[in-house]
């Protein structure tokens, strides 16, 4: 068996959840107001970037709309555009914050056929990505090495996300507010 030693992870593990009866993180996350110890580090009307607990690499963010559904299609317009819009947020701060290479992003859709460990309420990752990011662990131990704790993450990205136009920060420890769309030429 394959171990990997990660106290921090113990915080986590024994936070009191915000909402006992809600059968959805995602849901729960929804509206709830410990967004730096739920990992929530933006909220726009529809939707929120939450960081993945167990990235693949530093910076694995979710974008997770407010709408409980695990059919893309059932997203109604202003959802749809409003998603689309904060994923665009996190591509700014992740160059801002982290500045990878590339990035790998999508929606795990289908159920576990697709990949996705949550199904039921879907949301589309985004993963940075650097040249050489792979290293000798995941192919002599399978074993994967992230080079960067979640909450130092969260740290960066929550600075590269106050740092972009129209949004507001009302305390360190709450999420950004995104209160407009990106602006482009």
């Amino acid at each position: 068996m394959d171990s990997v030693f990660a106290p921090w992870r113990i915080d986590w593990v024994e936070r009191e959840n915000e909402n006992p009866d809600a059968d959805c993180v995602f849901c729960a996350f929804r509206e709830g107001d410990a967004d730096r110890e739920n990992n929530v580090v933006a909220r726009s009307d529809h939707a929120f970037v939450l960081l993945n607990n167990y990235p693949y690499n530093p910076g694995h963010v979710m974008v997770v709309p407010h709408d409980h559904t695990g059919e893309y299609g059932e997203l109604d317009d202003e959802t749809l555009l409003d998603h689309a819009h904060l994923k665009q947020r996190c591509f700014d701060a992740l160059e801002a914050g982290l500045g990878p290479d590339a990035y790998n992003a999508g929606l795990n859709l289908g159920g576990s056929a697709a990949g996705g460990s949550i199904d039921d309420h879907l949301h589309t990752h985004v993963v940075p990505r650097w040249e050489g990011d792979t290293n000798f662990m995941p192919v002599v131990s399978d074993t994967k090495v992230i080079v960067e704790a979640v909450e130092d993450t969260y740290d960066r990205l929550h600075d590269a996300f106050a740092a972009q136009d129209d949004t507001t920060v009302t305390d360190p420890d709450a999420a950004v507010r995104i209160d407009a769309p990106p602006k482009r030429l």
